[in-house]
């Protein structure tokens, strides 16, 4: 195999790793193509005798992310932003995409076919909620952690690759474990629930405010980027629904996957609305986050315009 070759084939991991990093898949596909050709550019520099290809990719990318942190924002979640808001309350003026963690598909960061296990923790470490959380450590920090909580290196490889020593690493890891332990909240996990997802569509298509309800956890969360604008809990919500007088009636959503979790892309009136991103637990939706950015589709390799229905 051509090492463009056996490059290409690590595409997937790096997306991954790079997306954890910054939060953003047009970035971290933008450090996967940096990582890439500096690789390429130093392919006489790799000695498989000293590590394998992966870890080297890994070093790169480590490295191309930790310098573009340097230069770009924050990103969060709402939640992180501010208190919740009053139902009813305007919306506000959009922060612009910048200040929030971006969705990302599946398919850029999870291999197509691996192992059920591996491929459930990995959805665990793309969630938006474990990417936001991440977003609140110091690049370095935020490198030891994915490093050796999701990659699995040494302490040594760690020190290694950060020009540090392992004690030094252990200490970070432990500030880091403090921190994401101390800001995450629950989300979703597990399998999908396709019968939840099922009545969700139906009560949403119907706009059946007591049947969307229904299916919320009493702390549910309902968000949508690019504002600050969040509710917090079961009845700030139902309000927010009844106060917006069916405006949600008739959109069509369409089934796709993003950051570990069931997703649809929202149409209305015949058109790209938003992407709404759903996280559950315990048999309840637990938080929606809908990215009202119409340009997020090609991402996903949606249509701008819904696609006629199927007839039986």
């Amino acid at each position: 195999m051509a090492f463009e070759e056996r490059l290409e084939a690590h595409r997937v991991d790096l997306t991954g790793h790079c997306y954890r990093m910054l939060a953003c898949a047009a970035e971290a596909e933008d450090a996967v193509q940096e990582t890439l050709l500096r690789a390429w550019k130093n392919a006489d520099r790799f000695d498989e005798r000293k590590a394998g290809l992966r870890t080297w990719l890994h070093r790169i990318a480590t490295n191309v992310c930790l310098d573009m942190t340097r230069s770009v924002q924050r990103r969060a979640l709402a939640m992180d932003l501010g208190p919740s808001s009053p139902a009813g309350a305007s919306l506000g003026a959009p922060l612009g995409a910048a200040a929030f963690v971006q969705p990302v598909p599946d398919r850029h960061v999870l291999p197509a076919d691996g192992d059920p296990a591996e491929l459930a923790a990995g959805r665990e470490t793309i969630r938006l909620a474990f990417v936001a959380a991440l977003q609140a450590l110091p690049p370095r920090q935020r490198a030891v952690l994915i490093l050796r909580e999701v990659l699995c290196w040494s302490a040594e490889e760690v020190a290694g690759l950060l020009d540090s020593s392992p004690a030094a690493i252990n200490s970070a890891l432990q500030r880091a474990r403090a921190t994401i332990s101390a800001r995450r909240t629950p989300g979703g996990s597990g399998e999908v629930d396709e019968d939840l997802l099922g009545r969700y569509v139906e009560a949403f298509t119907a706009y059946d405010v007591d049947g969307l309800v229904s299916l919320l956890h009493q702390d549910a969360t309902m968000s949508m980027p690019p504002f600050a604008w969040w509710l917090g809990g079961r009845e700030a919500i139902r309000a927010a629904l009844l106060g917006a007088a069916g405006a949600c009636a008739d959109d069509r959503l369409v089934r796709t996957a993003a950051n570990g979790s069931p997703a649809f892309a929202q149409y209305r009136d015949g058109k790209a609305f938003g992407l709404t991103i759903i996280d559950f637990r315990d048999g309840l939706i637990a938080n929606t986050t809908t990215y009202l950015d119409p340009s997020l589709f090609a991402l996903f390799g949606l249509p701008m315009t819904p696609e006629p229905p199927s007839r039986m």
